[in-house]
């Protein structure tokens, strides 16, 4: 399999700096080296997406924090994946804070569209990404980002990278959810997303859950792609993230999940974000982002 390597080192989008060196770490953790180990061919995409300096930016409007660089920032992003699926390689996207995901969306979506195929998104995360302006506490774009993809929100997002939905909310499912404002609920159940939260993992089991995510996917789309928050997991696994919520998957949990839907056949791209290095421990999360891509990508132990 041909990988595109793409970073975008952003981190306009959440309230705690830091995940735009997210990439880096990633990188450094030995990301090529792994995916190179399984036979794959891996290609950086070069130059990288440049990024101003966010001390020299206005915060413009309150309720969509930096609304304008991150626009800019995903338009390029979205071109890069675009041209990576047309090109027959495996997008895998690496952040920055989850605002990055809109232009992965944008760009899979205008891909998918010429193709003429279906698609969907899970979308692996402790938080929905669901806001809009009117709901978000804290007008942070990260919050709202599988929103806008799909087509809830400021219209220089959700037309960002062309005026259509980017994705069907009915091609969408969320796992590990365990933490959602009032608005945001509401904006989902109205969209009509299909939500594992972490008690519906308790109650399931992590095999079960798995089993019926790739049942829902089977029967609606030809190709599937996979956006990883690490803040998914549990702090005592991956502590450096922008927002550690306690009970989280665990280790073992996170690599089934990938290990199934890389056997699913249908995986076709993935994102990585929110590494935070600066909150991080030796680099512990990173390696775990590393090892969490090695897994999608076919990697097992047997």
């Amino acid at each position: 399999m041909k990988i595109r390597v793409i970073e975008l080192p952003l981190d306009f989008g959440a309230s705690r700096r830091g995940s735009d060196m997210g990439p880096s770490a990633i990188r450094l953790a030995g990301l090529r080296q792994a995916i190179q180990e399984l036979g794959h061919t891996c290609e950086e995409a070069f130059p990288g997406i440049s990024v101003p300096a966010q001390e020299f930016l206005e915060v413009g409007d309150p309720q969509l924090k930096y609304l304008a660089p991150i626009a800019e920032a995903c338009e390029e992003l979205a071109l890069r994946v675009e041209q990576a699926v047309l090109d027959g390689y495996f997008p895998l996207v690496l952040g920055g804070d989850h605002s990055i995901a809109i232009g992965t969306l944008a760009g899979l979506g205008a891909a998918y569209q010429k193709q003429g195929l279906r698609w969907g998104t899970l979308w692996v995360d402790a938080h929905g990404d669901f806001n809009t302006p009117e709901t978000s506490p804290s007008g942070n774009i990260h919050g709202m980002s599988l929103a806008i993809a799909c087509g809830y929100g400021h219209p220089d997002l959700v037309h960002l990278h062309g005026a259509f939905r980017k994705l069907d909310p009915a091609h969408v499912a969320l796992v590990g959810v365990r933490d959602l404002d009032p608005g945001e609920k509401l904006n989902m159940k109205k969209a009509g997303l299909t939500v594992f939260t972490m008690t519906d993992v308790d109650r399931l089991g992590m095999a079960e859950t798995v089993r019926r995510l790739v049942s829902f996917f089977r029967e609606r789309v030809d190709r599937l792609h996979v956006s990883v928050d690490m803040d998914v997991m549990d702090p005592m696994v991956a502590p450096g993230v922008g927002i550690p919520l306690a009970g989280g998957f665990t280790y073992r949990e996170v690599l089934l999940l990938a290990e199934e839907l890389a056997a699913s056949g249908l995986l076709a791209s993935a994102e990585l974000v929110e590494v935070n290095p600066v909150l991080d421990v030796r680099n512990q999360t990173a390696h775990m982002a590393v090892e969490i891509a090695r897994r999608l990508l076919g990697g097992r132990v047997y």
